[in-house]
């Protein structure tokens, strides 16, 4: 989804005779038709007067985020890179090691409302320096648990959801609010690049980090320190640009904020809003499943086929698959994204419901191409391989967050004679459900593309300042206006 299709909506008009009157001066077109092309675009020197910074400082804030997010998302898969020597230290099973990510994902999805909410009300470079620093020094500490203390690691993953609550919610909009049109979707774009490729490197430092130490407990210190520099270019470096300036094409003051359950109203409304949520909750479960399992899944693939021994209680888990999948994660990510915005912003020219029209391809084209990677699985590890780039390529469209399905895995392993063919296809059948999930994910962004065009339209003229306001109760009532009976705002009459 391009940028401009992410910005908040706070609130929406009943009908469409709330909005502003034909002639309304601001509006595009001779009449002031909603419909009528959009308004200019800044050139760089209305951005420059706007934001109060340089092209050049507007550049580097966005480097300096990027890197952040980057660093983010390897602190987040470092776990995974070493996740059987996790199961061997704690001695635990797929479902317990599957909470290490749950756990991480509730309080993330629990406390990212909050932390938007309050993005847009205070200092998002404070907000931002305060969780970077807080989930450094919790990770930082998780390196340190006894075996005898998992559930003490459980509660340190969680706290680290906090930490990164704070800041994937908040970077776009800084990020947003610096540029606008093609250039903020070009930026946006290199942003979200660091998804993958931070992605890769957790997988990629996380087993190299162990290697080299000969544990792997080391491979959670690296990004605290990392983290330390974060901080660091985040206070120096970024400065608060106006809320919402650059969409109103002015430096007047931004619209006022409306209460938590008045945006909540105004999103229920948003059909497109809705289904994109839920073709991005499906694009979360498929890669979140892959991200966390995939390496383990490949390990036990080996030693089904017998290129590699088993991990056996006590030995460190020895495999290349980690070091392999994140180079693929890298290198697909680059391409998927690339990809993806490439094509939407050509097919944009001509076809408005580009956005979601390119992310149901993605989720739909994937979910064959993954499920034939877990099916080869027991014959050619080279040919799982290859259906992972396709598919993770394709995948790589809709780049999203974690999820976690592992309690299936362990629910099916009871039902088997204990073996190590046993626990390969467990795994196995659980995540071929994300084929089925991306499909239905699929299906909710071609619901998407139906109300797009109406519902950006909308969000456009809103945080132009051009459909009215209304306060958080939204009292209306109805009165005469243009020859028919309108509802509109009670403070509209009130004198």
């Amino acid at each position: 989804m391009s940028g401009s299709d992410t910005a908040p909506f706070l609130s929406q008009a009943d009908d469409t005779d709330d909005g502003p009157a034909p002639g309304t001066p601001g509006l595009p077109g001779s009449m002031g038709n909603p419909k009528s092309e959009d308004p200019a675009v800044p050139d760089q020197e209305g951005l420059q007067r706007i934001t109060g910074l340089s092209s050049g400082h507007s550049a580097l804030i966005v480097a300096v985020l990027c890197y952040i997010n980057l660093l983010n998302y390897m602190d987040r898969f470092t776990v995974a890179g070493v996740l059987p020597d996790i199961e061997q230290f704690f001695d635990i099973g797929d479902g317990s090691s599957g909470l290490i990510q749950t756990v991480f994902i509730s309080s993330y999805m629990v406390l990212a409302p909050v932390f938007g909410y309050l993005g847009d009300r205070y200092n998002r470079k404070y907000l931002m320096c305060g969780g970077i620093a807080f989930w450094s020094l919790v990770t930082l500490g998780s390196s340190f648990i006894p075996r005898e203390r998992f559930w003490l690691l459980l509660l340190t993953r969680g706290l680290v959801g906090v930490g990164e609550a704070s800041y994937s919610t908040i970077a776009p909009t800084l990020i947003a609010d610096l540029f606008v049109a093609d250039q903020r979707s070009r930026m946006l774009s290199v942003f979200y690049f660091a998804i993958p490729v931070g992605s890769g490197l957790g997988y990629i430092a996380g087993s190299k980090v162990k290697d080299v130490a000969g544990d792997w407990h080391w491979a959670l210190r690296v990004t605290p320190g990392l983290g330390v520099l974060a901080v660091v270019l985040l206070f120096l470096v970024v400065q608060e640009p106006p809320r919402g300036a650059v969409e109103r094409h002015s430096d007047s003051p931004p619209l006022n904020p409306t209460s938590w359950w008045a945006d909540l109203r105004a999103l229920a409304r948003n059909p497109s809003f809705i289904l994109s949520s839920l073709g991005f909750t499906a694009v979360a479960f498929v890669t979140g499943s892959l991200a966390l399992w995939a390496p383990a899944f490949l390990l036990r693939s080996r030693v089904v086929l017998g290129e590699t021994p088993p991990c056996l209680p006590g030995d460190s888990c020895s495999s290349s698959d980690s070091l392999i999948f994140g180079l693929i994660t890298c290198l697909t990510g680059v391409l998927g994204v690339g990809l993806g915005v490439e094509i939407s912003r050509r097919l944009r020219r001509t076809n408005p419901r580009a956005d979601p029209l390119v992310c149901a391809a993605g989720l739909l084209g994937s979910a064959p191409f993954l499920f034939l990677a877990l099916a080869c699985a027991r014959g050619s590890i080279v040919a799982t391989y290859i259906f992972i780039f396709i598919g993770e390529t394709l995948l790589s469209m809709n780049w999203a967050i974690v999820a976690d399905i592992l309690l299936i895995s362990d629910r099916l392993r009871r039902d088997w004679p204990p073996s190590f063919l046993s626990e390969f296809r467990a795994l196995q059948f659980s995540l071929m459900l994300c084929a089925f999930v991306g499909a239905l994910g699929g299906a909710a962004f071609l619901g998407t593309a139906i109300f797009i065009e109406s519902d950006r339209r909308q969000a456009q003229l809103h945080v132009q300042g051009l459909l009215p306001e209304t306060g958080p109760t939204d009292d209306r009532i109805v009165v005469p206006q243009r020859g028919r009976s309108t509802r509109v705002p009670v403070s509209s009459v009130l004198i």
